[in-house]
């Protein structure tokens, strides 16, 4: 059964990342307000990244690794900006802070691979 990581954009301009077998039908949901109860406090909510997978574990285990990212990490996924990727999983401490400055090559909305679950 396919599976899907998806990122939404809530109104208060936090993200929540969650995985589904049926995007359409979640994303429905949260906006009704039958979602998870972050994303109902914060209505109404925008999908800004989604990723398809073949499985539904795999996607729930991809919610969970991106769950735990700080936002300009998922902000660089979201913009396709995978090469940023690596320099934002790096520890402050021992590298020193990523500039951030590098330009997004692609729309968020564009970019389609599985999906998950995540706060």
């Amino acid at each position: 059964m396919k599976g899907y990581m998806y990122i939404l954009l809530c109104a208060n301009g936090s993200y929540y990342t969650g995985s589904t077998v049926d995007l359409e039908r979640r994303l429905e949901q949260h906006q009704a307000g039958e979602g998870a109860n972050h994303t109902k406090k914060h209505l109404p909510i925008e999908l800004v990244y989604y990723e398809e997978y073949d499985r539904i574990d795999l996607a729930f285990n991809r919610e969970k690794q991106v769950q735990g990212w700080s936002r300009k990490k998922k902000e660089a996924l979201i913009e396709n900006r995978e090469k940023d990727l690596p320099l934002l999983s790096r520890n402050y401490s021992q590298y020193g802070a990523f500039s951030g400055d590098v330009a997004s090559t692609s729309s968020a909305t564009e970019k389609t691979s599985s999906a998950t679950e995540t706060n």
